[in-house]
């Protein structure tokens, strides 16, 4: 079974913006800490899927300075990834292993709740398509009777200047959808190094309760600009960064200067 496709109340994005990119990874730390704990008093389990980047590693940092990180049941806690890089384990530009360094290797986790992508020295060697279909099956494995992937209750982006989010880049043959695409594909010929990569399709990342695009840098305020202002997911990716019910911007101010006045919220002074 497919993730459901319905309307998505979450479609109209929120944006909040804060000063500086430090400051941004100390509130994106501090609003996860503050939402983990809510989704594990309502249930049993919760499901967040983790993203890479300067900002995305950041926050993870931020959530390990912060105190309050205690008052969430980690073990409770489903650890995803919408994309990596496909190469040998422990690689320090694998998105799983700049996570362990920034935030995971101080939690207490339970190890069947940390679902890494494969590694290009893993079980299928360096077939990526092989690996995607792996972690395909590892999503459908936590997914309910009418889904393949799991009930995402967040899932973090980043996003790179040229718009990208996940592995999914402008124009690339991975932006080009169907009705019966995979919940994850293997990347090839990547215009950003590794050329090798997996990723997450645009279904299955607008299957999670809520997406949060976190990006900071003046470099990004033209991507920003145009994923906030109409465009396509195929020109601009991110703009297919929706989710189900609650789509949020996190940006500084760097990254929404292009951006028109009072669109958003501005956080901090």
């Amino acid at each position: 079974m497919t993730a459901p496709r319905g309307p998505r109340a979450g479609a109209t994005p929120e944006l909040i913006v804060h000063r500086d990119a430090p400051l941004l990874a100390q509130a994106v730390a501090a609003r996860l800490v503050t939402k983990l704990v809510d989704v594990l008093a309502a249930k049993d389990e919760a499901h967040l899927v983790l993203t890479g980047g300067t900002v995305g590693i950041g926050s993870l940092a931020a959530v390990a300075e912060l105190p309050a990180h205690v008052a969430v049941d980690w073990k409770r806690v489903h650890l995803w990834w919408g994309d990596e890089r496909f190469l040998p384990e422990g690689d320090k530009e694998r998105n799983v292993t700049q996570a362990r360094e920034a935030l995971l290797d101080r939690l207490e986790l339970d190890p069947a709740f940390v679902h890494p992508m494969p590694a290009s020295d893993g079980p299928d060697g360096d077939n990526a398509e092989a690996a995607a279909e792996r972690y395909a099956a590892e999503l459908a494995r936590h997914a309910a009777d009418d889904s393949d992937v799991p009930a995402f209750d967040v899932e973090l982006f980043g996003m790179g200047p040229d718009g990208h989010v996940a592995s999914l880049f402008p124009e690339h043959p991975g932006v080009y959808e169907d009705e019966d695409a995979a919940s994850v594909i293997a990347v090839h010929n990547s215009p950003k190094p590794p050329p090798d990569r997996l990723s997450f399709t645009f279904r299955t990342i607008q299957s999670a309760r809520e997406v949060w695009v976190v990006a900071a840098g003046q470099e990004k305020a033209a991507a920003a600009h145009m994923a906030l202002s109409g465009g396509g997911r195929v020109q601009v990716p991110a703009a297919g960064a929706l989710g189900h019910v609650r789509t949020l911007w996190l940006l500084d101010r760097a990254c929404a200067a292009q951006l028109p006045p009072g669109l958003g919220r501005l956080a901090s002074p």
